[in-house]
């Protein structure tokens, strides 16, 4: 079925003798050996209503539902007067099941629906294919209503009408249809097509029988767009002009004003083509928007191709292109059989050019390259790139036109612009304009690929930023949502963290830079960063608030920052908190899985200055779930925050199968009331605490003895929570941690606390302020190794400084029950 016809329309060119070539949409059908449909093109789908997807791999007759033949009325010519060529009967159904032998033609309706408006009046032709391939039966349909309603002009409306064959000789063009058949026919190798298009010709081509007798041959519509005759007038005065010709006859008035006519024609195309490209800085929707502002009025057929570095997004390309050059098909626009294109020169595919073709000229010269007619050579070599695929009937005998699309003097792709022999020639003055458009669209496209790679540098830096949280911590499970804004420019500064504290104690944080771009995730990257440092030092939340705002203000006046820091005590079952401007957090309770917006003071942004800061103290149960957001997650332009809030109390207390789940209903409530903009950073923590009986402690003395204590309590212990296969390893690193806190502390007693949770930990506590490193012992020396026995033993180890001294801890991993 092709694109330009127009219903009720059967288009048609004069022959030698006065007869015509038909020109109407065609469905084309494949029947493979089995009677299964093996190609169904778009004709197919509009006249009989299944889709491609649907319809290929299922028995024809199931697709083709026929009812019959057309009743023999005063309308309708009699079916019976065309029976030589169907001898299987007046139904389609008959000839897909039986074994046709020769071409069979009918008129039939197909049955839509029950209702009478739903019928469809179809004309078909069948061929019987052999050969080596699967291909077993070839359909040939088209819809018989447009043709009953032409007005030939010579009277009324034809009356009768009717399918046949006819050997393609008996009409004018010959050569020139069988040239063309191929267009029809489904993609397929060279000798493929070959094959068939000779048993058609063979066989008979498809004609139509009209009352007048007159055959008509039926070759596929292009739908070329007729122009108004004054504009057709002017195009053969250009080409006059360009040619050097003399002026045509019928045009005495208009001498004067055929340059100004033309060239006015050509700066309105331009006009109008600006104005429908780049209205978004997406490449791939600039790049359609490019392909379609010059299909139909300048060409029929436009294809892209771009750099491969340009669609990757890595940057501006560099170097003159050459033969290894890789140019991927972007966009492909036309007014041919929808599909047709597609199925040979699909888009998305990537491939290099041969210096020999016209391509490869306009790449690397940056100039638009002109073919007047592809002929057939040239549609030769072309084809010859395409593997498995013969594109020669969709280029040869059609002029071409190759125009760079450039952008500081790089080529960053061309365009590939065809149009159909029946179409005027691209000229000299095509050459000027396809040049200026192309200028045009490079600089469009430029911007967007700009847009897209900085984009790209904002997502990347930004993702390096955030942080990959474990789904565990000491006492709690965590679970983490990030979601991009939906502004141009949507890298925004929203994070989240987590931070292993002495004291089995953990740290959550989210906090959300102003603004979007580069600079929101550079700061971003800087507070978090700075954020992890003080955490480390184990400052209270409102003391660490207070550092952050003296740096960002060091950093830069301009940056602002909202921050949450939390801290929870999973042995204590105590969280405590400080706002920095940011939204406040929701406390789930398990008891009774109440949600509640904790009562926090608001405090200022990080960054203006000059403003104190307050933690909070808030008892907790084991069970309870805090969540944790950035504004984009409840702010709606337009709308009260406080809507915002209220849905996520209610969607954080929804009960969830896990902590997963628990987001995404979160993410599902709020993301889908339409009118977000910005970022979002969600963060929920599940507070499961950690028992009493989980956890020793003693206090050591400063006396060397302690240090054998120290090991007697620990093994005691881990014999009590049965982890005997601990006792050696967790010995013999208690006793280095231990004997280096009885060297190096002061007056305060030590601290020796065991853990047992997710993995086993032991904290050292004590009051000195320097921290232990790993040394390189030597073999004499007396001290040095003890660290590096704990590196070596312990899944994982660590030293943070604390208000009052240091604390040094390892893990080890709890044997499988």
């Amino acid at each position: 079925m092709d694109r330009g016809t127009e219903r009720g329309t059967a288009h048609g060119r004069a022959g030698g003798n006065g007869v015509a070539t038909g020109r109407i949409p065609l469905a084309v059908v494949v029947v493979d050996r089995e009677g299964l449909v093996s190609h169904w093109s778009r004709g197919a789908r509009r006249l009989f209503g299944a889709a491609k997807d649907e319809a290929v791999g299922r028995p024809a007759v199931d697709l083709l539902p026929v009812s019959g033949a057309l009743p023999d009325d005063d309308e309708v010519a009699p079916y019976g007067a065309y029976s030589p060529y169907d001898g299987l009967g007046p139904d389609l159904e008959s000839s897909l099941d039986g074994r046709l032998s020769y071409p069979a033609a009918g008129r039939a309706r197909l049955s839509a629906s029950d209702d009478d408006r739903d019928r469809i009046d179809v004309l078909w032709w069948a061929y019987p294919l052999v050969g080596p391939g699967p291909e077993r039966l070839l359909v040939l349909a088209a819809d018989a209503a447009g043709l009953l309603q032409e007005d030939t002009g010579a009277g009324p409306a034809m009356e009768r009408i009717a399918p046949g064959f006819a050997l393609h000789t008996d009409f004018p063009g010959a050569e020139e249809l069988a040239r063309r058949l191929p267009e029809i026919l489904p993609s397929m190798s060279v000798g493929e097509s070959a094959r068939i298009v000779a048993q058609v010709l063979e066989l008979g081509y498809p004609v139509l029988e009209f009352s007048q007798n007159d055959r008509v041959p039926v070759t596929p519509d292009w739908g070329v767009p007729r122009r108004a005759e004054r504009k057709a007038r002017q195009e053969r005065a250009a080409a006059a002009v360009a040619a050097g010709a003399p002026l045509p006859q019928d045009q005495p008035d208009e001498v004067e004003d055929l340059e100004y006519a033309a060239v006015r024609e050509r700066l309105e195309f331009l006009n109008e083509v600006s104005g429908r490209i780049g209205t978004s800085l997406d490449l791939s929707r600039t790049i359609v928007e490019v392909s379609r502002a010059v299909v139909p009025r300048f060409t029929d057929v436009a294809g892209t191709y771009l750099r491969e570095q340009v669609v990757a997004g890595e940057g501006f390309p560099e170097g003159v292109p050459d033969t290894t050059t890789m140019w991927h098909r972007v966009a492909l626009e036309h007014t041919d059989e929808p599909g047709r294109w597609d199925d040979v020169v699909p888009v998305g595919e990537a491939m290099p050019f041969p210096a020999h073709t016209p391509f490869f000229q306009c790449m690397t010269t940056g100039e638009p390259v002109l073919v007047p007619r592809i002929s057939e050579q040239m549609g030769h070599m072309i084809a010859a790139q395409f593997e498995k695929r013969d594109i020669r009937p969709l280029i040869t005998g059609r002029s071409m036109l190759v125009v760079p699309l450039k952008a500081r003097n790089v080529v960053l792709g061309f365009m590939i612009l065809l149009r159909h022999p029946e179409r005027v020639e691209f000229n000299d003055m095509d050459r000027v304009t396809g040049a200026e458009l192309a200028a045009r669209a490079g600089l469009v496209l430029d911007n967007a690929r700009m847009y897209t790679y900085q984009e790209s540098v904002a997502e990347t830096l930004q993702d390096s930023m955030l942080p990959h949280i474990a789904p565990r911590m000491a006492g709690c499970d965590i679970a983490t949502r990030y979601l991009p804004g939906t502004l141009l420019g949507r890298v925004g500064g929203d994070w989240f963290d987590s931070v292993k504290l002495p004291g089995s104690r953990t740290a959550l944080v989210v906090g959300d830079v102003m603004g979007h771009g580069l600079n929101s995730a550079a700061m971003m990257g800087q507070l978090r960063t700075a954020v992890q440092t003080m955490a480390a030092l184990d400052l209270p939340p409102a003391q660490l608030l207070r550092n952050l705002d003296d740096l960002a203000q060091r950093l830069g006046e301009h940056y602002l920052a909202t921050c949450l820091y939390a801290v929870y005590d999973p042995i204590g079952s105590e969280l405590e908190m400080a706002n920095a401007g940011h939204i406040p957090p929701v406390l789930v309770r398990a008891e009774d899985g109440h949600s509640d917006l904790l009562d926090l003071p608001t405090g200022a942004p990080i960054g203006v200055g000059g403003v104190p800061f307050e933690s909070v103290r808030v008892r907790v149960a084991p069970g309870d779930r805090l969540v944790m957001c950035t504004d984009g997650l409840v702010e709606v332009r337009g709308e009260d925050i406080g809507v915002g809030l209220a849905t996520l109390c209610e969607s954080a207390a929804h009960p969830a199968a896990s902590m997963d789940d628990a987001c995404d209903t979160i993410i599902r409530a709020l993301n889908t009331r339409g009118g977000r903009k910005d970022d979002v950073a969600l963060l929920m923590a599940r507070l499961n605490g950690i028992e009493p009986e989980d956890v020793a402690l003693w206090r050591i003395g400063h006396d060397r003895a302690e240090v054998g204590r120290a090991r007697a309590v620990v093994r005691e212990q881990l014999h009590v929570w049965g982890l005997n296969s601990l006792v050696d390893p967790a010995e013999l690193m208690v006793s280095e941690l231990v004997t280096n806190a009885v060297r190096h502390s002061h007056s305060r007693p030590i601290e020796l606390r065991l853990v047992r949770g997710e993995t086993l930990l032991c904290e050292v506590d004590d009051d000195d302020h320097t921290l232990p490193t790993l040394l390189s012992a030597r073999p004499l020396d007396e001290f040095g190794r003890g660290m590096r026995v704990v590196s070596t033993l312990a899944r994982e180890w660590g030293t943070s400084r604390t208000t009052s001294g240091k604390t040094v801890w390892f893990e080890l991993t709890l044997p499988r029950r």
